[in-house]
C-alpha cells in the first residue's frame, strides 16, 4: 500500500514524540507515538541528524539514506499509519554500509505494532 509521506512541522509534535515509545539500534533511535492531530492516510516521518555528526553534506547524505530506507520499508512492511515516527541518526551511521543500516532499521520497524 502506497501512502503519502509528510514531515512533522510543529514543535509540539516533536516534543510529544520524544515522550513516546522508542527503539534504539547502533545507527539510529526511532521514536513513535500516536498523535491526536494526525490523519490516518498520511504517514508522518521526520529525520534528524545533529551537528555533532558532521558538516551539512554528511548530515544531508544521512537523511537521504534514511528517507530512501523508509520509502522501501513502506513497500515491504505493513506500516502502522496511526503512528508518527522520528528518526534521530547516530554518529556511526555515516561510515556504515547501506545494506546493514537498511536491515537493522527494517528489523526495528517490524517490532512497531
Amino acid at each position: 500500500m502506497k501512502s503519502k509521506i509528510s514531515s512533522l512541522s510543529k514543535n509540539e509534535d516533536f516534543k510529544s514524540l520524544l515522550n513516546g515509545k522508542k527503539i534504539s539500534n547502533s545507527y539510529s533511535t526511532i521514536f513513535f507515538k500516536k498523535l491526536s492531530s494526525k490523519s490516518n492516510k498520511i504517514l508522518n516521518v521526520s529525520f534528524v541528524a545533529k551537528k555533532k555528526i558532521g558538516n551539512s553534506v554528511k548530515r544531508n547524505k544521512i537523511k537521504r539514506r534514511l528517507r530512501n530506507i523508509m520509502n522501501e520499508a513502506i513497500k515491504s512492511i505493513n506500516m502502522n499509519l496511526n503512528y508518527s515516527y522520528l528518526f534521530i541518526a547516530k554518529k556511526n551511521i555515516y561510515d556504515a554500509n547501506y545494506k546493514v543500516i537498511k536491515e537493522t532499521i527494517l528489523k526495528d520497524l517490524t517490532k512497531v505494532r
